[in-house]
C-alpha cells in the first residue's frame, strides 16, 4: 500500500532515480580475499599431506587435534573463495562487462565447482586449479577498472602465483 502511493506521488513529481550497484553503494571491491583463500586451501592440503606422512601413531590426540583444525581450515576458506566470486560477480559485474568477456559467467561457475571440488577432497591439483581460475578472474576483475596487473609469487607457503594490481 506504502508502494503504490509513492508510486503514484512519483508519477506526479517524477523523482529522480537513483542508480546503485548494492545496497550501500561502496564501490569496493577486490577479489584478494579469494585468491587469499585459495591459497589457504593449498597451504591446508600441503599441511594435511606432511601429516599423515610423518604421523607415527604416537600422540594419536595431538594429530587428530591437527587435522581436523587444518580440515575446517581448508572447509571455511574454500567457502571464503566461492563468497567472495559470487559477491564480486553479482554486485558488481554488469552485462557490458560480460559482453567484453564473454568467458565470466562460465569462469564463475568453474570457480564454485573448483571450490567444492576443493572442499570435498584432499587433490592439491584441485586447489591450484582452484588458484588458477580465480587469478584468472582477478587479472580480468581489474581490467575491467582499468588497472594493469602482475602476477607475483605469494610471500609466504605455499608460495604460488598470484595476481595483483600493479599499482
Amino acid at each position: 500500500m506504502i508502494y503504490q502511493g509513492i508510486e503514484k506521488l512519483d508519477q506526479m513529481v517524477h523523482f529522480d532515480e537513483a542508480q546503485a550497484h548494492c545496497d550501500v553503494p561502496c564501490g569496493i571491491y577486490d577479489p584478494h580475499r579469494a585468491l587469499v583463500g585459495a591459497l589457504t586451501v593449498i597451504r591446508m592440503i600441503d599441511i594435511m599431506e606432511d601429516l599423515a606422512k610423518n604421523h607415527s601413531g604416537t600422540e594419536e590426540l595431538s594429530y587428530t587435534n591437527t587435522m581436523t583444525r587444518a580440515i575446517m581450515v581448508k572447509e571455511e576458506h574454500g567457502e571464503i573463495v566461492k563468497h567472495e566470486i559470487r559477491v564480486i560477480y553479482g554486485d558488481y559485474i554488469k552485462q557490458d562487462m560480460i559482453n567484453k568477456h564473454p568467458e565470466l559467467p562460465e569462469l564463475e561457475l568453474r570457480i564454485y565447482q573448483l571450490g567444492s571440488k576443493a572442499r570435498q577432497s584432499v587433490d592439491r591439483q584441485v586447489a591450484v586449479d582452484l588458484l588458477g581460475a580465480v587469478n584468472q578472474f582477478a587479472e580480468i576483475f581489474w581490467e575491467t577498472k582499468g588497472v594493469a596487473t602482475k602476477r607475483v609469487k605469494a610471500p609466504y607457503k605455499p608460495g604460488e602465483e598470484i595476481v595483483l594490481p600493479n599499482l
